[in-house]
């Protein structure tokens, strides 16, 4: 099984402490979100997974194997962490040739991951005069030019176009529906919600989740229903009796949290009261994102009232 496996993983820049005492898995089958606010870590983490920086103590392996360890280290782990690090005077095409030899990739790897990634068309362009996303398309190119079964990727939606992001979800899944294991570090929240079936979420450098998206956002957010009608006194009345406590918001709509809409629809028609809107809030990864993380952000704006 190759999983990524971080144990009490820490690193110090002189006197602050970027990763701190740091302990998850990340298994295969599945693509893991890698979530924090900015400064909480993340890519210092990817960075030591990938040997690019060395911990001042703990360990991160790949399949058992720090990756300096690792021979012809594409063909086991693809990773994108810095969509321009391709060389801007060579062509995309140059440019994943050049990392296929250096792995002893077979050559036919490059047009198949540039058909992939659908840059076929201006394979032999210039990188330099590509665009953030097409660097973006490039970049996931070469991650997955050694077929590898690990690929972490750092914010791969930036800069793509809407078919690109439909693309980039549709491979996640694809990767790990064939075993890969796939990490996945991301500030969208939407997006992460869209592909993900695993959290682990940093603050401070400090591990503070590492639970299926699913139980994450359920522990944090309570469900409801949102309802909204032309006679607010008897939907209160018919609420209150039955033990809700709804709550009004200032547009006219009311929330009745922990509560089913089929629940709320059979009350409010045996009440008599006239529906005019009737669904269900569903609980989102950014709401408990937020819940969670609230006090962790070490870069925030504060927001001042009109």
């Amino acid at each position: 099984m190759t999983s990524i496996e971080v144990r009490a993983l820490t690193k110090e820049y002189g006197p602050r402490r970027a990763v701190d005492a740091l302990t998850f898995q990340v298994l295969p089958g599945r693509v893991t979100g890698f979530l924090g606010p900015n400064g909480a870590g993340k890519s210092t983490t990817m960075r030591l997974v990938l040997g690019l920086d060395r911990p001042t103590s703990g360990t991160a392996t790949i399949g058992g194997s720090a990756y300096a360890a690792l021979r012809e280290p594409l063909c086991h782990v693809g990773a994108l962490l810095d969509a321009q690090a391709a060389h801007g005077s060579r062509t995309a095409r140059d440019h994943l040739r050049a990392l296929a030899a250096s792995n002893r990739i077979p050559v036919r790897r490059v047009d198949e991951v540039l058909e992939e990634a659908g840059l076929t068309p201006v394979a032999g362009r210039r990188v330099r005069t590509y665009s953030l996303g097409m660097r973006q398309r490039l970049g996931i190119a070469a991650a997955l030019l050694g077929d590898p079964a690990v690929v972490l990727l750092d914010e791969p939606s930036n800069g793509l176009d809407p078919e690109g992001i439909v693309w980039i979800r549709a491979l996640l899944r694809r990767l790990a529906g064939e075993g890969r294991t796939v990490l996945v570090s991301s500030h969208l929240m939407n997006e992460t919600a869209s592909f993900a079936d695993h959290l682990v979420v940093l603050g401070r450098g400090r591990l503070l989740a590492d639970t299926p998206l699913r139980e994450f956002i359920h522990a944090r957010v309570r469900p409801g229903v949102r309802i909204r009608t032309t006679d607010p006194g008897a939907l209160h009345r018919a609420l209150s009796g039955h033990g809700h406590e709804a709550v009004a918001h200032e547009d006219g709509h009311w929330t009745v949290p922990d509560a089913r809409v089929e629940d709320i629809g059979r009350l409010a028609s045996a009440a008599g009261v006239p529906i005019l809107e009737l669904a269900a809030e569903e609980a989102t990864l950014e709401q408990a994102y937020f819940d969670l993380t609230a006090t962790e952000t070490e870069f925030a704006a504060h927001h001042q009232e009109a």
